[in-house]
Formats: C-alpha cells, structure tokens, sequence
C-alpha cells in the first residue's frame, strides 16, 4: 500500500512538474530564441519547457500523418482588393476573334512550320491543307532533333499525341471544329499530372511518380482539341534549370541554361519545337526564362486558372500560364485555360473570372504608366525605347512608383517547406542535384525555423501591400515595368496581379531582353492587347535563335 502511494504522489509531481521530465533544456530554447531575434529571462524560459516538450509530441504525432502535395491547407487564399468591382463584360466585349484566320498556303519547306503563329496552324489545318497527325509528327521529330542540345523534353507523350491527333483529323473532316487549338501540338511542364505518363516534378525522388488522372489545364486542352506531344523539364521542384537529366540549355546560346523554372517549355518555344506551351511561375518562373529565351509569357491573376493536378510549391502564390512566341498566341491559349462560368471544387483556390480580348480594338483607350528603368540597368536601352514606340504610336504615358514592400519572401520557404516536409525528414533532399546554398534542400531546412508568428504577421503586411497596389491599379489598365530592375516581380507575385513578359530586343552580348506589362486584377485582356500592339509594330519576337535558324 506505501508503494503504491508512493507511486500515486510520484505521478502527482511529474504532473505538477510538467509531466514528465522534458528533454529539452534551457540552454536550447536559448539557442532557439536566437535564431528568431527574440530574448526570453531564465524564469520566462523556465515556465516553457513543460508546454514546449508537449508542442514536440504534437509535432511527432503530427508527422506520422499522411501529407500527399495535392492536399491543400483548410484555408484559402483570394488576394481580392477591398472594394474590388469585377470589369462589367457586355455582350460585345465578351467575343473572343476565335473566327478570324489569314488565308495562307502552307509552306514549301516544311521547317517554316516551326515558327507559324497558332491561326496560321489553324488555318492549314481547317483547310486541309495538313492534317494533325503530320502536324504533330513533324514538332515531335524537331523536339528529338535539338533536344541532344537543349535537354529540355523529360517524357516524349508520343503515343497519346498521335492518337488524339488522328481524333483532331477525323473531328475536322467531319465538320467538327472545336477552335483555334484544335489539331495544334502543345508541350507542358513536368509538373502537371498527365494520367498514363510519369509526372517527375524534375526531381531525381519523383522520377518514377505516375500519378493517374489528368491535371486541370490538360483537361481544357485535351477538350479544346489540342495535342500534348511531350513533358517538359523544369529546375528539381520548380527552381532554376536543372533537373535530374542534366541542365536545359537557351537556344541564343546553349552555353548557357535557360533560366527556370519552366526552363523546357520556354526552350521548346523559342526553338520552334512547339506552337506553344504550358508554364507555371510562383517568383518568377514564366517571366524568368521567357526573358532569357525571348518569348512571350502571361502569367494569370492568381487564381485564375485551375491549379487541379499540378505540383503544390506554395498555396498562395502557385500560378499557371502559356508561353508562347506572341502576346496574341498567349491569349488564344489562355482563353481556353480558364473558366468563365464554373468554380473548380478541386482547387479551393480557383476563381471563376471573364476574359475579354480583341487584337482589333483601339488600344490607345487605355490608361497606361511607366515604372523607369534605373539608368544603371543592363536594359534602359530598350526598354526606353519599347516606352518611346508606344508613344510614337499615340499612346499617353504616365510616370509612376510602385508602392513601398516589406521583405517576406520567406512565406514561400514557409509554404515549400511544408509542401516537402517529407523529403526534408526523410533525407530524401539528398537526391536533388542541386545542393548549394541556393537550392531547395537547404532552404526546405531553414524553413523549420521560421515561426508561425511571423508567417501570419507577414500575411497581414501582405494584405497591407495588395491593398496599396490596388490604389495604383484603380488609376490604371496597364503599368510597364522593367522585367527585374525594380521591385514589380516581387511586388505582383505576392499581390496576385497578372503579367505579361514580352522580348524588346537584345543586348551587347546578342542575348534577348524584355520587359513586363502589368495589369489590373484580372485585367489580362488589356496588358495582351497593349503587348499585341506593340509587336505589330516591331519584329522582336519574330527574331529566330542561331541554332535553328533556316
């Protein structure tokens, strides 16, 4: 009976004391607080201990749960600004040109398909002048014949092409006409789930990954009628140029890598290896390698395309587009990659929006400004000269700021960390190629310290900031912005404005340059028409890279 008193007052002091003796001592909550900036008194840090060790087990029962990428947080971001009104879309600015194609014959030399714009395609295609299938065979014979050099296809979808283009051949002798990207061949990013095909992420661990049904945007595609032909690389887990089958390279110069993270799809572009193709950006992945490459990118408001089935990096900032050789390919693309009508259950984070474009509309209407490049810059030339065609044109330009930002990039670390927790305490990171400081697995394990605070602390200076680029927007449809001489990429991916990078010229080293357009929330219709205008009155991106000129 002593001993079994005595056992009950022992349970009771272990209770009273914390429980039960905590492995973790004051001089580590000392260590801890250092690396946060914060100072605790030995008393402060003494009532903790108990509540910590408890915070831990929560921690380990916590991890022994099942985290698959595609499972989203239980919140939802929607950076809509306060006292937002949606664009009134009346009946006549809802038509899309989806009609009007040029009368073209097709080429004589085959090779002068490579760089036809997607009506040109889809002309010779309505008219039978060629058919898909040849169509499809002859972009996935160019992506065999330059991907030795430019290693930028990851998983060739050949059999699949050539089934839904012989679909595309018998829907259109039949009188059966879907739209502009019917019969046309499409390469995507490897992020992108596609059913019956690996879905590697570019990562060494995922290389076997098959995941079996088909991302959102493939499913638009596939139902407008276009053929995927193959999967394309992007930097391990969408950073940078490398992936586990090596580095892609730039067409200007295969010296050099193509930038990332939708390194293949902005590589296959501008080689002609591909009408067009499907990137991703979260801090700058469209608008990086499309500037390096010299293509045109859109990168949607946040939202507005169905992120359904792509690789989750960070829930709040995650964003699908098209790269393609004009501002106009990319808005053909983009209106058949979002939804006008219908929310996706399956990304609680879709935003149901209206698109309105017409190439053929004055676009000297709208309100435009201009954020100078700094004197300093590698690219004032051009870009001051991109500002003084529009003036030439006609257009009215104003001198702007953008608005001042607070440094919280590291809500991105914070949401890819968790993304990828498991790789990270599994060690798995070791199987990235990239293991500098400046790679994923060293910024997955700076994550872990980055306290809950502070991420909620820098969500609210966001909310701050979407708030004060909003009362900049209100004044204006467009604001030209140099692509990263000054705070724009930063600023817009954090506050979910769309963008379109387009090439402006090149510098002294023959490598291309460009320069962004930055538009309204869910203003893609204005920033395209204003980058439309401008490459019909300059031949930028027309201009072919030596390797594959004919």
């Amino acid at each position: 009976m002593k001993r079994f008193l005595l056992f009950i007052a022992l349970l009771a002091s272990a209770f009273v004391l914390g429980r039960w003796s905590s492995d973790i001592t004051p001089a580590d909550v000392q260590s801890a607080a250092k690396l946060i900036g914060l100072t605790f008194t030995p008393v402060e840090i003494d009532s903790m201990l108990d509540g910590l060790q408890e915070q831990k087990e929560s921690f380990q029962a916590l991890r022994e749960q099942d985290f698959p990428n595609e499972l989203p947080p239980a919140f939802t971001f929607h950076p809509v600004p306060d006292n937002y009104v949606p664009p009134h879309t009346g009946p006549d600015e809802l038509v899309f040109q989806d009609d009007a194609l040029p009368k073209i014959k097709r080429p004589k030399n085959d090779e002068k398909l490579a760089f036809l714009s997607i009506r040109e395609l889809a002309s010779l295609l309505l008219s039978r002048q060629i058919t898909s299938e040849e169509l499809t065979r002859f972009f996935l014979n160019r992506l065999k014949k330059y991907d030795d050099t430019l290693h930028c296809v990851i998983t060739y979808t050949e059999a699949l092409a050539l089934q839904k283009a012989r679909q595309a051949d018998r829907e259109l002798a039949e009188g059966h006409y879907r739209g502009l990207l019917h019969g046309i061949p499409y390469v995507a990013k490897d992020l992108l789930a596609t059913k019956n095909y690996p879905t590697t992420w570019g990562a060494a661990p995922y290389r076997s990954q098959q995941l079996d049904y088909d991302a959102a945007v493939i499913e638009r595609l596939d139902a407008a009628g276009a053929v995927l032909i193959a999967k394309v690389s992007l930097g391990a887990l969408a950073w940078g140029d490398v992936w586990f089958g090596g580095r892609t390279r730039n067409p200007w110069n295969p010296a050099t890598g193509s930038s990332g993270s939708s390194a293949g799809s902005a590589a296959a572009v501008a080689a002609g290896l591909a009408p067009f193709a499907i990137g991703t950006e979260t801090l700058g992945s469209i608008v990086s390698p499309s500037t390096v490459c010299g293509v045109t990118g859109l990168r949607p408001t946040f939202g507005a395309v169905s992120r359904f089935g792509a690789m989750a990096l960070s829930w709040t900032m995650d964003k699908i587009g098209p790269i393609a050789r004009s501002a106009e390919d990319c808005a053909i693309v983009y209106r058949y990659l979002h939804d006008a009508t219908t929310h996706d259950p399956r990304d609680p984070f879709h935003i149901a929006t209206t698109f309105s474009y017409r190439s053929d509309l004055d676009w000297r209407r709208l309100r435009i400004a201009y954020v100078p490049t700094p004197v300093s810059s590698n690219t004032y030339a051009n870009d001051s000269a991109f500002v003084a065609t529009l003036l030439k044109a006609g257009a009215h330009i104003d001198t702007v700021s953008l608005p001042p930002y607070p440094d919280i990039t590291f809500i991105l670390w914070a949401e890819a960390a968790a993304a990828f927790d498991e790789l990270t305490r599994s060690n798995r990171d070791d199987e990235l190629v990239r293991q500098n400081k400046q790679a994923w697995p060293n910024y997955f394990r700076m994550a872990r310290f980055i306290p809950a605070v502070e991420y909620i602390q820098a969500q609210r200076l966001r909310y701050r900031l979407i708030q004060a680029m909003e009362e900049l927007m209100k004044q204006y449809d467009v604001v030209i912005a140099p692509s990263f001489a000054s705070s724009q990429l930063y600023i817009t991916n954090m506050t979910g404005h769309p963008c379109v990078v387009l090439p402006t010229g090149f510098s002294h080293s023959g490598m291309p340059q460009s320069i962004c357009l930055l538009g309204r929330w869910m203003g893609e219709g204005a920033i395209l028409e204003v980058a439309h205008a401008y490459q019909q009155l300059t031949q930028h991106h027309k201009r072919r890279p030596p390797l594959v000129k004919h």
